[in-house]
């Protein structure tokens, strides 16, 4: 089911949008070498819930905790754990918050220290091509002409797009329909209308599209194990331009 969001909905969505931004700021300003994940995941619960929100992904069909931290050829889904941040590693933080009925979502890939001229490009692109299938999230638009987009800026680059895993719908339910592909044909799909709040997320590898997953039986995994990149807003679409909820401003600012 398709659900368009009312005004107040989406004012409430906001509210929690911005505590996840908020969280993302905190998880930036600790992020670097040397810290471990489940450190991260700490302190971006604690600020969620010190903020009057719940995160989104604890409890989620079993998920253990806050956020999903994946490293490197990890693509989505990798458990905060005792791991070590290293020198040239990017780790993908996904996050969600749930606030009076409602939630959010959204992802950054950071990079530590130095990073090869390649994995550079390939956080670049990941995140140009976000904002350029954004700029398609028009009312009257069809979900084909947002996804093509962000195939083609990421093809044009190089790079390979995930194509198992999609941006969706979101509201009530942290996964709602629409499914938002990353990859497909200009003028098909869903008739784009105001008030459809959906979560958009590119999910891009530096070598094959192919992926894998491992025993835990949630972490995704490059089949090649080459880097793979994340990045995710939460939007409402509108009549002249995308509302965009979330912000990477607090995580830039602690950059």
């Amino acid at each position: 089911m398709v659900y368009y969001k009312t005004e107040e909905e989406i004012s409430i969505i906001k509210e929690a949008a911005l505590i996840l931004s908020k969280a993302h700021g905190e998880v930036a300003s600790i992020i670097k070498e040397g810290i471990t994940t489940k450190a991260l995941d700490e302190r971006a619960e604690e600020f969620i819930m010190d903020h009057g929100g719940k995160p989104s992904f604890k409890g989620y069909n079993g998920f253990t905790n806050s956020l999903c931290i994946s490293v490197n050829s990890a693509v989505v889904h990798g458990f905060p754990s005792n791991y070590v941040i290293k020198n040239g590693d990017i780790v993908s933080i996904d996050c969600g918050v749930f606030k009076n009925g409602f939630h959010s979502d959204c992802a950054y890939t950071h990079g530590i220290g130095e990073l090869s001229e390649d994995v550079e490009r390939l956080l670049r692109v990941t995140k140009a091509s976000l904002y350029k299938g954004l700029e398609q999230a028009l009312a009257g638009n069809r979900m084909g002409d947002l996804s093509a987009t962000i195939q083609k800026e990421v093809e044009a680059a190089g790079f390979s797009v995930v194509r198992e895993l999609v941006g969706h719908g979101i509201g009530r339910s942290l996964h709602e329909g629409p499914e938002v592909p990353n990859y497909g044909k200009r003028g098909q799909g869903l008739k784009l209308q105001n008030g459809l709040v959906i979560a958009v997320e590119p999910m891009v590898n530096l070598g094959s599209k192919n992926i894998v997953q491992e025993a835990d039986g949630w972490t995704i995994r490059t089949k090649d194990n080459k880097p793979s990149a994340h990045f995710e807003h939460t939007i409402v679409v509108r009549k002249d331009k995308p509302e965009i909820l979330t912000t990477f401003d607090y995580i830039e600012k602690s950059a």
